[in-house]
């Protein structure tokens, strides 16, 4: 793999000597380069305004869970989502409307930096239009691009109360009504329940049944209205500035116009809508975490206890570095795993592995971040003057929205036996994708099955650029053992059915692409040998305690639990790498801090 050595290639340009070698987002030196300057000049006025309003306006807002009409005016005027979420194919010609994941995801991570409610409102936006942009409805098209230039918002009515996320059992039944002469009209009956946005959305993409057809054939989405008269708002059902709707539709008059798609392309635009929107969550996990850890850095260095700088105790130098590697690893990882979305296509599938490991791992480090810094600076975060106050319970929300931890680990399982055993070496890792464009697959993926027929390249490549490092070293070692493991003592035929015992089984095996990308990110923008060690340091001990958490399950068998005590295993100690990583993120506090 040879790192593109252009500058505009770069996601985050490394600049060793700085602190935290410039790796974590700063908003008052905030740059991208490789986008369009016209975007750059967006996300930049969107940064004045939040830091024009101040914290104590942001947390004044969030306590009193004000609606954030302002923000939405903001990105309204700027053309934020009018030039973000406009397809290119429904952007009538205008280039600045284009579907660009790469600055997708810095508005992702921008905007939760600030407070997830406002990234939440965008994030069930995107689930919204998903729907309708991958439908071949061209009016309905038209009207969600109309709205968008309007700055409104959308929303995605999926779930149920009675039934969740579950697409199989939907209570929303559209009854056939007649023909309007274009073609069948319906009545729809049914509540839905924590629709984002299901407030104000201009648009909602509602998933039902019709009645009397039976399984896949009986689905259908369609666009209802929030301002209709037979649309019952009842309530937002979570505490929150973000308005979590539960809504009922009474005999609500569905048009030929409103159907977006029926049948088994219903079920497909629902799944599909899913692939598209969960990989957001993660870069929301990254800025929530980036701004905590600004605010935590700061307090611990300027505090003195017991006549020595709190930063200066040795558990606190390092929970602060184990803190840093995971933040830049959550970073590289979800950043690379963007480049598989761009090049994805219907013969190279890639990407869906890599969406729900950055939907899983990614948020899921992003608590082990937070709680790391929060034992620190400890009742500090509690303050009501503190942001990381709204961190410490926003991060918890983010593996659990979009399909639970144990859903998505369950999907990256079905991937395990090809990308361990079958890779293609014909295959090559995806090239830099930061040059601006409109990724047209994701509303054309086609039906969502034959996860077992991707192949991958293979993992060991991306290692091999990093063999001279101690820890990548090690953990590359590791992660044969684990392969070797699966053909000596795999899950047994109970075992395979333990849900249990498979998600444990499943955090060892999501260790070895999540390395991948990894160190694939760190050839690509020269992440110094010091940092990539640290990292790797951090997955060897996490590697050891899964291990032994398999080894603990009521169903090992001896085998597996020999395994499990071979591979239990120190990471290389080297107390000169651990001072530099520890002074470059020292060296963060004091860097940023959002205005009063």
């Amino acid at each position: 793999m040879e790192p593109n050595a252009s500058p505009k290639a770069a996601v985050t340009a490394i600049q060793p000597g700085t602190p935290g070698d410039g790796l974590i987002l700063n908003p008052s030196n905030w740059s991208a380069p490789h986008l369009d300057e016209a975007d750059q000049k967006r996300l930049k006025s969107m940064i004045e305004w939040f830091e024009n309003r101040g914290k104590k306006a942001l947390k004044d807002d969030d306590r009193q869970n004000h609606w954030y009409a302002e923000f939405l005016e903001m990105q309204a005027d700027l053309g934020i989502f009018k030039s973000f979420l406009t397809p290119a194919r429904d952007g009538e010609g205008d280039p600045e409307r284009r579907w660009d994941t790469t600055r997708i995801c810095e508005f992702n991570e921008l905007s939760a930096f600030y407070g997830l409610a406002y990234w939440y409102t965008w994030q069930v936006s995107i689930l919204g239009l998903g729907p309708i942009f991958q439908s071949e409805n061209e009016a309905a098209r038209k009207k969600a691009a109309d709205e968008l230039a309007k700055g409104s918002i959308f929303a995605f009515g999926l779930s149920e109360r009675a039934h969740g996320a579950d697409i199989y059992s939907t209570d929303m039944v559209l009854t056939p009504a007649g023909d309007d002469g274009a073609g069948q009209t319906y009545t729809a009956t049914g509540g839905k329940y924590y629709i984002g946005n299901g407030n104000k959305a201009a648009m909602v993409s509602v998933f039902g049944r019709v009645d009397g057809i039976e399984g896949a054939d009986g689905y259908a989405f369609f666009a209802a209205s929030s301002t209709h008269s037979n649309y019952e708002l009842v309530r937002n059902v979570v505490n929150s500035q973000s308005y979590v709707s539960q809504f009922n539709l009474n005999a609500y008059p569905v048009e030929s116009a409103d159907i977006l798609h029926t049948g088994p392309a219903a079920f497909d635009a629902a799944l599909n809508t899913v692939n598209i929107g969960k990989f957001n969550l993660g870069f929301a996990s990254i800025g929530i975490c980036e701004h905590a850890f600004w605010e935590a850095i700061t307090h611990a260095d300027s505090r003195v206890l017991y006549g020595m700088k709190v930063t200066d105790f040795p558990h606190v130098s390092q929970a602060f570095t184990d803190a840093f590697a995971r933040l830049v690893a959550m970073k590289l990882f979800a950043y690379r795993s963007i480049d598989y979305f761009r090049t994805a296509s219907l013969e190279d599938r890639r990407y869906l592995l890599f969406n729900p490991l950055t939907k899983m791992k990614v948020t899921t480090e992003g608590e082990r971040v937070v709680d790391l810094l929060w034992d620190v600076i400890a009742a500090k975060g509690f303050e009501r003057d503190m942001w990381f106050e709204m961190a410490a319970r926003d991060i918890r929300a983010l593996p659990k929205l979009e399909g639970t931890v144990h859903v998505n680990m369950a999907l990256v399982l079905k991937f395990m036996g090809s990308y361990l055993f079958n890779a293609d070496p014909d295959l090559a890792a995806p090239p830099r994708m930061q040059d601006p464009g409109d990724d047209e697959f994701l509303f054309e993926q086609g039906p969502a099955r034959g996860l077992g027929k991707i192949r991958f390249s293979p993992w060991q490549d991306a290692f091999e650029v990093f063999a001279d490092v101690p820890n990548v070293a090690r953990f590359t070692e590791l992660a044969e053992s684990f392969k070797q493991f699966l053909v000596d003592a795999g899950p047994d035929e109970s075992q395979q059915k333990d849900l249990d015992y498979l998600l444990t089984l499943g955090e060892l095996f999501t260790l070895i692409p999540y390395g991948q990308l990894i160190c694939e990110q760190a050839a690509l923008i020269g992440l110094p040998e010091d940092t990539l060690d640290q990292i790797f340091d951090v997955l060897i001990r996490d590697f050891s305690a899964y291990a032994a958490e398999l080894h603990g399950k009521t169903s090992s068998t001896e085998a597996q639990q020999e395994w499990a005590r071979g591979v239990i295993t120190k990471p290389v100690v080297d107390q000169d790498r651990f001072n530099s990583v520890w002074e470059k993120t020292r060296a963060l506090a004091g860097g940023y801090e959002m205005r009063p």
